[in-house]
């Protein structure tokens, strides 16, 4: 799998996630089963769907903060041990599936890779604060004309 060609995910049998993130292969376990759906008598014989298994919670390779967000986003796909598991069977052929697996791992790292942005709180100007208040004061005048008028008993 692993070759010269710059548009390959592996290189020098690590897959490069970022410019500073590189998961050794030797982190990433593979197994092969045989693909659901349709494609005939060949489907049947052939372990072309690839499982990806990697084990989050033992990898030195990520951050501490950027493995708990990970985890974190990712939680329905990590077994109770810390193992990821990504398939992919969109392909027939086993080394298009496995690489397939490789870039959804690529990009589910990616996605996470930078924290989010902290939320820095705003208040309302004064006048969004002024028109809300007339807003609200038109609607409660709408409402009191609706009530019936007050009998005034002499």
């Amino acid at each position: 799998m692993a070759s010269s060609h710059p548009d390959d995910l592996v290189y020098r049998n690590k897959l490069q996630v970022t410019s500073t993130i590189k998961i050794p292969l030797a982190e990433l376990d593979f197994q092969f089963a045989r693909s659901s759906g349709p494609g005939g008598q060949h489907v049947n014989k052939t372990n072309s769907k690839a499982q990806l298994f990697w084990n989050v919670a033992e990898s030195d390779v990520i951050g501490r903060n950027l493995k708990l967000r990970f985890m974190e986003k990712y939680a329905n796909q990590i077994s109770s041990a810390g193992v990821l598991l990504v398939e992919s069977q969109t392909h027939r052929e086993q080394h298009l599936n496995k690489k397939v697996a490789l870039q959804k791992l690529q990009k589910m790292i990616r996605s996470v890779a930078r924290p989010p942005k902290r939320r820095k709180p705003t208040k309302p100007t004064k006048a969004s604060e002024r028109k809300r208040l007339k807003a609200k004061a038109e609607h409660a005048q709408k409402k009191k004309l609706r009530r019936p008028p007050k009998r005034e008993d002499n």
